[in-house]
């Protein structure tokens, strides 16, 4: 079992002397992270509590990768080690607006983060629903706080549904899901899209800007031998969870989907709001498919421009590998 570490937020004059260089200067950007940790959730926990030009205002969890119930304790659990104390964590939507609920355990195992020991939680859930915290925080913002989703987007929608007048305060929405190419949970649909496609219709419908870092994208964020090494290496107790996080993860997409190293999906997110400039991205229209029998949740990204329709999304298509890796374990290092 890893011990618990204090793990609180470093003030920045005690950060590495690597990662001042990097970001002095930089504006810090207030950010909403809505999950179903998950593995790489639970990574991106701890890459936006921790990254220095991002202010993590709340944690929403939705179901997803596990029941809504297990999706926020697991966030519970992760902040609770790693001394993510002062983020409130609110749990949201128990299901999709109109389908059936889907899980993941096949990838991340019946408590949706299998593997390592972790102790039990030693803070509670936020007396409110995910939902109504949303509203709350954006309507009392000035405009000032970005979305980052890396679920379905049930608890998004619903907010914007029920509250339309926070759409102009949302800044932004980092999303990860989606894909231009292939899907990983049928062969034409990405998960978190496949889960909730009326959700993502309602998100990518509302008229803010959009950032789409679907699978094209973090399928070149491999977590190889080499990588984890470095983790590793850095010794602290952070550092080995995510270590034995990616570990299960390792096995679990060698398994299914014949992986040699797991693709770190959600963190990609969080980077992107970090440093943009690792990521190529490329402005298109994005519908999603609601009634295919065989392409249900699939994005479907005008690449070429055909429709004539104009762009509501830009998506991702490459990252540089090397700086995705750098910036997340030199965050990992400040644990």
């Amino acid at each position: 079992m890893f011990r618990k570490t204090a793990g609180r937020r470093l003030k920045s004059d005690h950060r590495l002397p690597h990662c001042n260089a990097i970001w002095r200067g930089c504006p810090i950007q207030r950010i909403i992270l809505d999950c179903d940790p998950g593995h790489d959730d639970a990574i991106a926990i701890l890459l936006a509590a921790h990254a220095p030009t991002l202010q993590l205002e709340a944690i929403t969890a939705v179901a997803g990768n596990q029941t809504v119930e297990k999706t926020a304790y697991n966030a519970l659990r992760i902040c609770s080690f790693a001394g993510i104390t002062s983020v409130p964590v609110a749990a949201g939507m128990d299901r999709p607006l109109v389908r059936e609920q889907h899980i993941a355990a096949s990838i991340h195992g019946e408590t949706g983060l299998d593997g390592p020991i972790l102790p039990a939680a030693s803070i509670s859930l936020a007396p409110i629903h995910a939902v109504d915290l949303l509203i709350e925080l954006l309507l009392a913002s000035a405009g000032d706080i970005a979305i980052v989703a890396t679920g379905p987007l049930t608890n998004v929608a619903t907010a914007i549904r029920r509250e339309p007048r926070i759409v102009p305060k949302i800044q932004r929405i980092v999303l990860m899901g989606g894909a231009i190419g292939l899907g990983n949970w049928t062969p034409a649909a990405e998960f978190n899209i496949f889960v909730d496609p009326e959700a993502a219709d309602v998100v990518f419908r509302c008229g803010r800007p959009i950032t789409m870092i679907g699978l094209d994208v973090t399928h070149q964020a491999l977590a190889t031998p080499k990588v984890r090494a470095r983790i590793r290496d850095l010794s602290s107790p952070v550092a080995l969870l995510v270590e034995e996080l990616l570990g299960f993860f390792a096995g679990t997409y060698r398994r299914v989907f014949g992986f040699t190293s797991p693709p770190l999906h959600d963190p990609c997110a969080v980077a992107y709001l970090m440093d943009p400039t690792i990521f190529r991205v490329q402005p298109m229209h994005v519908d999603i498919e609601l009634h295919g029998q065989y392409t249900l949740g699939r994005t479907v990204c005008d690449v070429h421009g055909i429709t004539e329709q104009p762009a509501n999304a830009e998506v991702g298509t490459a990252l540089n590998a090397a700086r995705f890796w750098d910036l997340l374990i030199t965050t990992l290092a400040t644990y």
